[in-house]
């Protein structure tokens, strides 16, 4: 039976029952593969890896090392660097103030300290004021920043051909930060800090205002600070009334505003204002017929100033030190000195005539007194012949070898370890290791005593006595007495006076001795105030007495350096009171001094000359001692002759008694009694021995 049941969707086909065909065979895949360059390809883009990574590798080392050396820079050189005041305090700033000057009766000696005129503006100057400023510092100012990169390549370049420093390269806002908060040392500190201020004030200021400020604040010597001051005092105008050569005049002075000021040396003042006016030719600022009516205008200065006469020296000292005890921005003050005028004033007439009758002859052609009362104040100070010749101070900037001047201090020293006046020591040949100490004028005096070694200045025996106590014992000692100059251990050559000192300490030294071992600091200000009437500073006696050195031993050492003055080298001091000093000369008779006391004075003198030319044989107890003696006659006039108060009696030798004493008492009685009775019996005595 066959099935008769109708196809359905689910039934296949008849035909699907057979056999499908086989699809034909697909040919195989290739292996999968990357492209890649060649090789000589590959091998440079591995170079320029590497080259790029040791490029990146030295800008991180060149960056890190940048910030490294920056920090060191800034630690070491910039960390301490002023800071900027406010813009207006800047016009004022390090102003220094102007000073009335009285001597110890309050009457006023002399006004002092700066003259600024009244502060200018750019605008309101003619514009070859400025342009002669900036032609004679800065001709560039107003094309470059704080620092000319230009002109330190130029400098340095014209530096290297000339093998010297020959031109500067700083800016005029350089120079003005300097100015106003940098010390002039050149050193590499201050050069770093000067660039940080100058590129600080520009970030703050105009080009305008920086030259307004600089041109208000720059010395023009003479005590002149500021443009408008410098005008009043050397031709006697405002600033914005000056000719063109006057300008240039001007112009030439800050950079060397004391050696080129107008009243010492117009001339070289004049030529540098030359070279200006050329500057400002070559620059397009002025006309050939400008410069040339320039040229031919010379101008006349005006009076300049007071005379401060015989006081300058002592003007300049207390100058410095009222500055710095007021302190910075101080205003005007009026200052109260210790001088005493008459006795200045005699001072300076005795080295004056002094010089002048005996210099010649005796080749002497410098000298300085200073003179200290008994409680430390300076009565007089002269610094030379001729203050307006030679404003250097030979009693406090001078150092030289005070010679046998210092030979009390080594006596003092010896006296402190035990030696007596009557000890003895033999004048004689000596040497100690390669110095063999001669006396002057030569030969020897055999055994003396220590005070007649002083006396007549053996300079054997003081090399003994330094030899014995010892060079710091010696050192120690002198510091005690306000030596500063000297080392902690001199050598044995001290005990001559080989190491420099100047006259101030050298006088204040002896007050020591004066005093009875106390010692004071010598001072020359009494007291400080404002114009106003404001004390500021009065100087204090000290509260508690500074003894250095024992009573007992000072009068021992000035009991001998009185027999100095009466018996010794120091006679021609001699003046009929009660006196102690000491004469010196340095070797080969560059130096003569003599220094010595009364109850009232310590006064030091000191002859010689500037460029340690010998004198012709001069000694302390010649020229130097006369001038003391003159000097101290006139400081004495109204004083009642007094000896030293404080003064002990020298010391008594104890000696211990010879227990044979009694048995050759006794003998030299028995025998006398002898040779009396035989006397009286006719009989010859025995023959005297015969020298």
């Amino acid at each position: 039976m066959t099935d008769s049941t109708p196809p359905t969707d689910e039934t296949p086909p008849p035909e699907a029952s057979a056999p499908a065909p086989t699809p034909p065979e697909r040919p195989p895949e290739a292996p999968l593969r990357f492209e890649t360059k060649p090789a000589k390809t590959r091998g440079a883009w591995r170079v320029w890896a590497w080259v790029l990574i040791g490029l990146l590798a030295a800008l991180l080392v060149a960056a890190l090392a940048t910030l490294g050396g920056a920090y060191v820079v800034w630690d070491k050189y910039l960390k301490d660097t002023p800071q900027l005041p406010p813009r207006e305090a800047l016009f004022a700033l390090n102003r220094a103030p102007a000073i009335r000057f009285e001597d110890r009766y309050g009457q006023v000696i002399a006004t002092r300290g700066p003259r600024y005129g009244r502060r200018v503006t750019v605008q309101e100057l003619p514009p070859y004021v400025s342009q002669a400023f900036l032609a004679a510092e800065d001709r560039r100012f107003y094309q470059h920043g704080p620092i000319d990169v230009q002109g330190v390549f130029r400098a340095a370049w014209i530096n290297w051909r000339a093998g010297r420093t020959v031109q500067g390269a700083s800016t005029l806002t350089q120079q003005l930060a300097k100015g106003l908060f940098l010390s002039p040392d050149r050193v590499i500190k201050r050069k770093l800090q000067e660039m940080l201020l100058a590129y600080r004030l520009e970030q703050v200021l105009t080009k305008d205002e920086i030259l307004e400020i600089y041109l208000n604040r720059i010395y023009f010597g003479a005590g002149t600070y500021g443009l408008d001051g410098a005008a009043q005092t050397y031709f006697g105008k405002s600033a914005s009334q000056l000719t063109l050569s006057e300008a240039a005049l001007l112009a030439s002075l800050p950079k060397a505003p004391s050696r080129l000021a107008l009243n010492r040396d117009m001339e070289r003042a004049l030529a540098r204002s030359r070279l200006i006016l050329a500057n400002m030719r070559a620059e397009g600022w002025i006309s050939a017929r400008e410069e040339r009516e320039a040229l031919e205008d010379r101008p006349a200065l005006s009076p300049i100033g007071q005379d401060e006469g015989d006081f300058g020296w002592v003007l300049d000292y207390a100058t410095a030190e009222a500055v710095k005890i007021a302190g910075p921005n101080a205003p005007d003050l009026v200052v109260r000195l210790t001088i005493d005028p008459l006795l200045q004033r005699e001072a300076a007439e005795t080295i004056r005539q002094t010089i002048a009758v005996d210099g010649p002859v005796s080749g002497i052609s410098q000298a300085a007194l200073l003179s200290l009362s008994a409680d430390g104040a300076i009565r007089a100070m002269i610094g030379g012949t001729d203050y307006v010749e030679s404003p250097f101070n030979r009693a406090i900037q001078a150092r030289r070898q005070p010679g046998s001047t210092f030979k009390p201090f080594v006596y003092a020293t010896a006296v402190e370890h035990g030696v007596l006046p009557t000890d003895i020591r033999v004048d004689e040949p000596v040497k100690f290791g390669d110095w063999a100490p001669e006396n002057y004028g030569g030969g020897y005096r055999g055994p003396m005593s220590v005070e007649q070694a002083l006396i007549a200045s053996t300079n054997t025996i003081a090399a003994q006595l330094g030899n014995e106590v010892g060079g710091a014992a010696i050192g120690e000692l002198a510091h005690r007495f306000g030596f500063t100059s000297l080392p902690d251990a001199p050598d044995l050559s001290v005990a001559l006076g080989s190491y420099e000192v100047n006259l101030l300490q050298l006088t204040s030294g002896f007050q020591v001795f004066q005093l009875g071992g106390v010692r004071l600091e010598p001072y020359l200000i009494q007291s400080i105030g404002t114009q106003g009437g404001q004390e500021i500073w009065a100087h204090q006696p000290p509260e508690a007495e500074r003894r250095v050195y024992d009573i007992g031993h000072a009068s021992i050492m000035v009991r001998m350096m009185e027999k100095v003055v009466t018996e010794g080298t120091a006679r021609r001091a001699e003046f009929g009171r009660p006196a102690a000093g000491k004469t010196g000369t340095s070797q080969n008779w560059r130096d003569a001094w003599f220094v010595g006391f009364t109850p009232d004075y310590v006064t030091g003198v000191w002859v010689g000359n500037d460029d340690e030319r010998p004198m012709n044989k001069v000694v302390g107890g010649d020229i130097p001692a006369a001038v003391w003696r003159r000097f101290m006659v006139a400081a004495h006039a109204s004083l009642a002759v007094s000896d030293f108060p404080w003064l002990l009696d020298d010391p008594v030798v104890e000696t211990r008694p010879d227990p044979r004493n009694g048995f050759y008492e006794t003998l030299a009685a028995e025998l006398a009694r002898t040779a009396s009775e035989r006397e009286d019996a006719g009989e010859a005595g025995p023959t005297p021995p015969t020298n």
